[in-house]
C-alpha cells in the first residue's frame, strides 16, 4: 500500500505540474509561432500546425523513462525478429520484386536489407506511430533536453508540408520521437533523402511504397554502402582468441583475422575494415561485420539493432540462423544492476565514467580491465555471473 500511495502522490503532483506549466507552454508556443514565421515557413502552414498544439506529457514520459532491463542480444534478437515477420518479409520481397529490383539496381542496397529496415522500422508500413508529430516534436522543445534539435526537426516538418510532401504538418502522425512514415524518417532526413520515385511532385514516405524504399536506398547509399559486401557473417574462434581484440573499434583485414586462426566462410574474401563483435558474451556466438555494419549503424546507433537488421536481411534469403552453444550465458542485468556494477567498477579502480545504466564503451573497457586483473576471458560484456562476482568482491 505504501508504493500505491506514493504512485498516487506522484500522479498529483505530475498534474499540477502541467497544469502550473500550461500557461508557460502557451507563451512558448507564441514565441516559436513567431519564429517559425521569421524562419521562412508560410503563415498558412504556421497557422495549421499550431492550430491544435498539445503539449503531451506521455512524449515526455517515454523520453524520461529508462528500461528495467537491459536486453541481451539473444533476447533483443528473438523478440524483433520472430517467424511471423521473417515470413511476411519473404512474401512482400516477392510482392514487391520489380519495384526493390529498381532499387537495388539505382543504389546498390540489396532488396533483403530495404526490407529488413521496413519490417524492423514499422512492420512493413503497420506501425508507423499514432502521435500527433507537430505536437510530440513541440513537447520535446519545449520539455529542454534536446531542444535545439526538436525545434529544428519542428520546423523542419512544417518546411515538408510548404514544399507539399504532406497536406498539412498538423495531421502528421508518427512515433513520440518525431520519426515517420514506412521507414520512420526524422523531418530533417525526408528534407536531405527524400526522393519522388514515383514523379508526382511529393515525397510520400507515408503512402507511396516507390518514394519510401528509394528514399531509404539514398539515405543507405549517401552514408557509404558497398553494394558488394555482406553487413555480418558468423565465424568461429580458435581456442586460444584473444578477446580483446573482439571490439567495434577493433579492425583489420579478413585475412589477419584468418592468420589469427579465425575460421571465416570461404565466400568472404579480399574484406577489409572487418571487426568481430560478441555480443552476448565469448561463450555467445561471434559475429564478423564489416564496413556495411558501420552504415546500418548511422541509420541507429544500436549495435542490437544493426545485427538484428543483418540478421533479418539474412533470413528474408534463406540464410542459415545463427548458432547458439548450450553454455551461453542468458540472463539480462536489470537498468539498476547495471548501474550498481558501473560503480562497483569504479570503486575497485576500474574507471567505467559516472554510471549511468548502460554497457557503453567506456564500461566495456573498464570491464575488460577487471577480467584482465582476476584471469577471466576479456570480452567486456556484463554479464550476471560478472555482476555477482563483483558484489561479493566487495562484502
Amino acid at each position: 500500500m505504501r508504493h500505491l500511495f506514493i504512485i498516487t502522490v506522484l500522479s498529483l503532483c505530475v498534474t499540477v505540474a502541467q497544469a502550473d506549466t500550461q500557461q508557460t507552454f502557451t507563451e512558448w508556443l507564441q514565441e516559436l509561432k513567431a519564429d517559425a514565421v521569421r524562419e521562412g515557413i508560410s503563415k498558412k502552414t504556421v497557422d495549421a500546425t499550431f492550430k491544435h498544439a498539445k503539449l503531451l506529457p506521455r512524449v515526455i514520459q517515454l523520453d524520461r523513462s529508462q528500461p528495467e532491463f537491459i536486453s541481451t542480444f539473444l533476447d533483443y534478437l528473438n523478440r524483433r525478429v520472430n517467424t511471423s515477420l521473417v515470413e511476411r518479409g519473404r512474401y512482400l520481397l516477392t510482392q514487391h520484386q520489380p519495384l526493390l529490383a529498381e532499387v537495388e539496381s539505382s543504389y546498390g542496397v540489396p532488396k533483403q536489407v530495404l526490407v529488413a529496415f521496413w519490417g524492423m522500422e514499422t512492420h512493413y508500413g503497420k506501425m508507423q506511430g499514432d502521435f500527433d508529430l507537430a505536437s510530440a516534436l513541440m513537447t520535446l522543445a519545449y520539455e529542454g533536453r534536446r531542444a535545439v534539435f526538436f525545434r529544428n526537426e519542428l520546423f523542419n516538418l512544417m518546411r515538408i508540408a510548404d514544399a507539399r510532401h504532406a497536406s498539412t504538418s498538423a495531421r502528421i502522425q508518427g512515433s513520440w520521437a518525431g520519426a515517420m512514415g514506412h521507414m520512420q524518417f526524422m523531418p530533417s532526413t525526408l528534407i536531405a533523402h527524400g526522393v519522388d520515385a514515383n514523379h508526382d511532385g511529393r515525397v510520400d514516405i507515408w503512402q507511396s511504397l516507390p518514394d519510401a524504399m528509394y528514399s531509404a536506398a539514398n539515405y543507405l547509399a549517401k552514408a557509404g554502402w558497398r553494394g558488394d559486401e555482406p553487413i555480418m557473417v558468423q565465424v568461429d574462434l580458435p581456442a586460444d582468441f584473444d578477446y580483446r581484440f573482439a571490439k567495434l573499434n577493433y579492425r583489420q583485414h579478413v585475412d589477419a583475422w584468418k592468420a589469427l586462426g579465425v575460421y571465416v566462410p570461404a565466400h568472404i574474401r579480399n574484406l577489409e575494415n572487418a571487426a568481430i563483435l560478441l555480443p552476448q558474451g565469448w561463450r555467445g556466438p561471434a559475429l564478423m561485420v564489416f564496413s556495411n555494419f558501420d552504415v546500418v549503424m548511422d541509420w541507429n546507433r544500436s549495435v542490437n539493432y544493426a545485427l538484428a537488421v543483418a540478421y533479418l536481411s539474412e533470413q528474408l534469403v534463406g540464410v542459415a540462423d545463427i548458432a547458439v552453444e548450450d553454455d551461453v550465458e542468458l540472463g539480462a542485468l536489470s537498468f539498476n544492476e547495471m548501474w550498481a556494477l558501473q560503480g562497483k567498477l569504479n570503486e575497485l579502480g576500474f574507471p567505467s565514467g559516472p554510471p549511468d545504466g548502460f554497457p557503453g564503451l567506456k564500461t566495456q573497457e573498464a570491464i575488460r580491465m577487471y577480467q584482465s586483473a582476476h584471469g577471466l576471458p576479456q570480452d567486456g560484456y556484463a554479464s550476471p555471473s560478472l555482476y555477482v562476482r563483483l558484489i561479493e568482491s566487495l562484502k
